[in-house]
């Protein structure tokens, strides 16, 4: 059921949302200090890309400048990227068929707020992220 899904959800919103995060991704790139944040873009540019059947964990080993990161980027860019998702996933929330689609769109809420030192992992394997 995952990759039925995973392709509508590719069709419908999740190749234009891994397109913008990957554009995103390297304008954050051209400069050193913006470096882990192309990065973090990337990373939720491909869990934007296959979002069912995956889920994030926050990496215990991440330490302060993951924090420093967050909040950051939080005040740059996290809060409108998190309103964008809000909004897309109410939309498709009206219809029936959507349902599935908005919950992926708020599981990309809290990964939009604060990228750093967060891990995805396959919901296959609940214990692959535990160090």
């Amino acid at each position: 059921m995952k990759t039925i899904l995973n392709i509508i959800w590719l069709i419908l919103s999740g190749f234009w949302l891994f397109l913008g995060y990957v554009v995103a991704g390297l304008l954050l790139c051209i400069t050193i200090i913006g470096i882990p944040f192309g990065i973090a873009a990337f990373r939720i540019g491909v869990y934007a890309l296959w979002p069912f059947g995956y889920t994030t964990i926050e990496r215990r080993d991440a330490g302060a400048p993951s924090c420093v990161g967050n909040v950051l980027w939080l005040v740059l860019a996290g809060w409108w990227l998190a309103l964008t998702h809000i909004f897309t996933g109410l939309a498709l929330c009206i219809t029936i068929i959507g349902i599935p689609f908005g919950i992926a769109n708020f599981k990309l809420v809290p990964l939009s707020l604060m990228p750093l030192g967060r891990e995805i992992i396959s919901t296959d394997e609940p214990f692959a992220g535990r160090y």
